[in-house]
């Protein structure tokens, strides 16, 4: 696998509630938006969401559709999520650490940990929200599951949270706006890593 370096791979992840979908749609905005980022459009078998649109938010296919997309190897990571699939296209990731250019994506624990193993250079960013209340409101102002799917996804929330240790930056989501300028702030730095430098131009200062 292709990793030069020359871009970056930022894994933005949290539990259901979070606010990592609206983190990385504040920070993709016209306000915020650097040249060179970009967004990785996850593919799932989900139906869209109210003021979801397909090819913005997810590309939306069905099984059939999805498992052959996996079939040729066009994931860099898969896995099931309650009862759909989700995948992250290889492409877009291979083209911005061949090219440049910073690309952002937004996927589950399990998706964040899949990624980061295949790429090591690879910041990760966990999103929590500010305290437990919050995210059991944030839960059900979706409103897109009934009792029974409501409290899976809420137990899943409480465990993943508890794995925040796993991941190289904390970002607390308390206000949507300061969240959006700190994880700025973290991708701003990047370039800053000691696996990001210019190795030879260090070496050449210090030898």
């Amino acid at each position: 696998m292709r990793q030069s370096g020359h871009g970056k791979i930022v894994i933005i992840s949290s539990p259901s509630g979070g606010g990592k979908s609206s983190i990385c749609r504040k920070l993709l905005s016209p306000q915020n938006k650097r040249n060179g980022w970009r967004f990785s459009i996850s593919v799932t078998t989900r139906p869209p969401r109210r003021n979801e649109r397909n090819g913005r938010e997810y590309w939306f296919v069905d099984y059939p559709e999805f498992v052959r997309r996996r079939k040729r190897h066009e994931f860099a990571e898969s896995c099931q999520v309650h009862r759909f699939y989700y995948g992250t296209p290889r492409k877009p990731l291979d083209e911005v650490l061949h090219n440049g250019g910073v690309i952002f994506l937004d996927v589950d624990v399990k998706g964040a940990f899949a990624l980061k193993n295949k790429y090591k250079m690879a910041a990760t960013i966990f999103i929590l929200p500010p305290d437990k209340a919050e995210l059991k409101r944030r839960l059900k102002k979706r409103g897109t599951e009934d009792d029974s799917q409501f409290r899976i996804r809420q137990s899943r929330a409480l465990s993943e949270m508890k794995l925040f240790k796993e991941f190289e930056y904390v970002v607390i989501n308390k206000d949507l706006i300061t969240a959006v300028k700190e994880v700025k702030t973290i991708v701003d730095s990047l370039h800053c890593r000691r696996d990001n430098l210019n190795l030879e131009h260090i070496n050449r200062i210090v030898g």
